[in-house]
């Protein structure tokens, strides 16, 4: 499977639990998920459906969640 973006998501936001679940409710495709122990987990599979909608990006705090183009070099979606 060839990807067209990634999504990186610093580790202190993906471990607090409310930041997790709000970041799981905001994306339209399902990308996050919470795990069992209450911490963000990126859904692989699902990363080919990201619409670049920034609904992560705005739910974050600023610089926290990063989408990837991996079609534009790397070109960084970020707030």
């Amino acid at each position: 499977m060839h990807l067209f973006i990634d999504v990186e998501v610093d580790a202190d936001v993906a471990a607090d639990p409310g930041l997790a679940a709000k970041l799981t409710e905001v994306c339209p495709v399902d990308i996050f998920a919470v795990s069992e122990q209450n911490t963000l987990e990126i859904v692989e599979e699902n990363l080919d459906e990201c619409v670049l909608c920034e609904l992560c990006i705005n739910a974050a705090p600023q610089g926290t969640v990063r989408v990837r183009k991996l079609y534009e070099e790397g070109a960084v979606l970020s707030s």
